[in-house]
This record gives C-alpha cells, structure tokens and sequence, in this order.
C-alpha cells in the first residue's frame, strides 16, 4: 500500500514525522516488509522548511510519485497552501483515485479548499475546529476527539493524534495486532479510541 504524506513549507513536524514513522514501522514489525511504502511528497522536490526550521527532502514532487493508495495531508501553516492553485488541484485529483484519504490537524482545511470533504464529519486541532466549522459551514466538525472517520476518509485532531489516527489505519488495512506490536516497537501509548 503507497502512502503519500504531503508536506509544504511550514507543515507540523509530527503531522508527517509520526504517521511516516508509524507505516514504516508497521512494515518492519509485519510478516510483509512490503505492507506500507510510506513516502513524502511535497510540490516540488526541493528541500521544505517545515515549523521550526526543520529541513525534510521529499521522496517526490507533486509531478512525479508512484500511485497513491493512502493519501494523507499534513496540518501546519496551512493558509499559503490554500491559495496554491497546482497544489489545492493536486490534492483534488489524487483524492479521487485514492482508496484513503487522511488529514492531521489543519490539513482538513486542505481538504476542504479541494472540495475532498464537504459534508462529511470531520475533525482538526482544538484551536481551528471554529475557524474550519466557519469557513465550511456544511461540514460536520467535532471536538474531543482524537480522529474521525467517515467512509473512506479519516481525519485527525492536531499533532500527536496523527499517531494515533495512522496506529487507526493500520489496524483497519492489516490488522489489530500489528498496530498493537506497531505502537509497543515505537513504545507510544497508542489512544486506541478515537
């Protein structure tokens, strides 16, 4: 299963750090080395400054990936993204061709900008889920919870929750053991509920 983590400049370190860490660990700890092909994909291949200064070189650019079984979008600053034409566009075109899509944190704004989530129930971190409510008011955004799910797609709340949510679909596109064994390898304690 391709998993495709979109990152931008200014994206949240965990948002794509903690779910890249978690399919490639589920793959270590599986039978199948195979099982997940996580990668980063940002709009060009150049190096993205992310929050803090931190300097991550994608696997690929928007132009150029293998096909995208799991597309997940990472929060962070988001507002710039919003109004890049090539990469809301992007996000559209690969969200119909997906079997998955994923948010952590302000990605669900992404998704809402693609038109990818319009009324479905959704959610992103505490301190956005007004802004997002009010910027997409025919979605159903919800509180207190660490990730939500809505047929095939599956959104998070700010950060760490991402951990949480990616530990969610591994359980859900293998097993519950492997995401059990998944989080004791990363020796996270995995909020199985959402």
């Amino acid at each position: 299963m391709n998993v495709a983590i979109f990152v931008y400049a200014g994206a949240e370190v965990l948002d794509f750090s903690g779910p890249f860490e978690v399919f490639s660990t589920a793959s270590r700890v599986s039978a199948d080395a195979d099982l997940f092909n996580a990668f980063i994909v940002a709009e060009t291949a150049d190096p993205v400054v992310a929050r803090a200064g931190y300097t991550v070189l994608p696997h690929y650019a928007m132009s150029d990936h293998p096909d995208i079984d799991l597309l997940l979008i990472a929060g962070g600053v988001h507002e710039p993204q919003m109004q890049r034409t090539p990469v809301i566009d992007w996000i559209s075109a690969q969200s119909k061709t997906a079997t998955h899509v994923a948010s952590v944190c302000t990605g669900a704004f992404l998704l809402a900008q693609a038109k990818v989530i319009e009324t479905q129930t959704v959610t992103t971190h505490w301190e956005d889920i007004d802004d997002l409510q009010e910027r997409f008011p025919a979605l159903n955004v919800v509180r207190n919870r660490r990730w939500v799910e809505d047929g095939p797609l599956t959104t998070s709340a700010g950060i760490s929750a991402g951990i949480d949510m990616s530990l969610h679909l591994v359980r859900r596109f293998a097993d519950a053991s492997l995401a059990t064994n998944t989080a004791m390898k990363m020796e996270y304690d995995w909020n199985d509920v959402a």
